[in-house]
């Protein structure tokens, strides 16, 4: 037997590696790993098939060639998504530029408002120290005719941003529920009546369709302007007006029976709208004391 196996080591496996080509066949491979008798599996074990294996397989690729193969298009989508990012942001700059130059244009109208305000705020303080009507109504005027110039010129700022005016609002809020709340209180004064949303407008030669007055800040003015009527009231009564609480009365209950009418939400319109509801009692203490007093007649009682 070992005769057997030196002799086909010595004849047969060095044809096998010269014809390893032709023996690649189903009939070949039968052949080879089919050895009759006991000597067919020490044959496998000892690695007579290893040449037909490597014969058949490809040597994988060493794994820095592998990384090689997507690192051009990595790189190029990768600059792409830089230069998208590097687009966006340049972008963001020039809108941020604009919205701040906007900004401060806007900011620089508001800065005078506020000036032309407080001359307003002082003349009408005049009313609650009994100066009279018309001397007090002549002085505010003029101070009209300079707002409705500035508000002139921050309707022509928006006007050069189109469905901008929101984003702005809120830098001359505050300073439009105060000229609301001015002038309602002069024309009150002035008239007995309550100023109009469209009567406003027109005073301040604004355009409903390019740049109105809000109506929240139309109804937190009048807020504001009721604020104002219970010391106006008292100061008035000691100047011995004792009809005024009469009308102030009146006056203040049909604007708080108005508001009732809105469906408010919790926030600062609501807020002011409640406090329209203590200074109605205010005035409401003042009136009956003054009638307890017999301060007033009863035809103006009455009224």
């Amino acid at each position: 037997m070992r005769t057997s196996v030196a002799a086909f080591r010595s004849c047969c496996v060095p044809a096998l590696f010269s014809t390893a080509p032709l023996l690649w066949s189903a009939t070949s491979r039968r052949n080879a790993f089919s050895f009759p008798g006991p000597s067919a599996t020490p044959l496998r074990r000892r690695g007579l098939v290893l040449p037909f294996r490597l014969a058949s397989t490809i040597p994988p690729l060493p794994p820095q060639a592998m990384s090689n193969i997507g690192s051009s298009s990595d790189s190029e989508s990768a600059a792409a998504a830089a230069a998208s990012l590097e687009k966006q942001f340049v972008e963001f700059h020039a809108r941020l530029e604009e919205s701040g130059s906007v900004r401060e244009r806007i900011r620089g109208v508001v800065t005078e408002m506020e000036t032309v305000i407080r001359l307003m705020q002082s003349s009408i303080l005049l009313l609650h120290q009994s100066h009279p009507v018309p001397e007090v109504l002549g002085k505010a005027g003029s101070t009209i005719g300079v707002l409705k110039e500035l508000f002139g010129r921050l309707g022509g700022i928006l006007r050069g941003c189109p469905g901008q005016y929101y984003r702005y609002h809120g830098d001359w809020r505050s300073e439009a529920q105060t000229v609301v709340s001015l002038l309602a209180f002069l024309h009150w004064v002035e008239t007995g009546n309550l100023l109009m949303h469209r009567d406003v407008e027109e005073k301040l030669g604004l355009d409903v369709s390019e740049f109105g007055l809000d109506i929240e800040d139309y109804l937190i003015g009048l807020c504001f302007m009721s604020n104002e009527l219970p010391r106006y009231t008292v100061n008035r009564v000691t100047a011995g007006d004792y009809d005024c609480p009469r009308k102030v009365l009146k006056f203040l209950t049909e604007l708080h029976t108005s508001f009732r009418m809105l469906n408010l939400r919790n926030d600062f319109l609501r807020k002011k709208f409640d406090s329209i509801k203590y200074d109605l009692r205010r005035v409401e203490e003042v009136f009956y004391d003054v009638k307890i007093r017999g301060l007033t007649s009863e035809t103006s009682a009455a009224g």
